[in-house]
């Protein structure tokens, strides 16, 4: 059981690392990037429920998230579809934008869908 707890640690912590070390992205390409994210995270990052925020997101804990949906350690058809296509570059670009934003408090309920 401790040994588990351990690697668990380990992994995130290598996690981390290699986030941060792919962090520090262009925040105008990651803007121009981001618009296949408003749909689901809103245009200014801002979450539309059910989907979670991603303004104010450290760039290195965004990149990690978007490696862990790419290599599958995170589990979401949706953004492991996203995910796939994206190049480190891409995710340090997306980190850095979103990273500029402020925290949102609430989530923007999600428009009703028509027919």
């Amino acid at each position: 059981m401790y040994t588990k707890k351990l690697l668990i640690t380990a992994v995130f912590a290598l996690l981390m690392i290699t986030g941060a070390a792919q962090a520090g992205g262009d925040v105008e390409a990651g803007k121009t990037k981001a618009a296949a994210c408003t749909s689901c995270h809103g245009e200014n990052g801002e979450g539309v429920d059910p989907n979670p925020p991603l303004a104010g997101l450290e760039e290195a804990y965004h990149v990690a998230q978007l490696q862990a949906y790419k290599d599958g350690s995170r589990e979401d058809p949706m953004m492991q579809m996203f995910a796939s296509q994206l190049s480190e570059e891409d995710m340090a670009d997306l980190a850095a934008y979103y990273a500029t934003l402020g925290k949102t408090e609430t989530l923007t309920a999600a428009a009703p869908k028509s027919g």
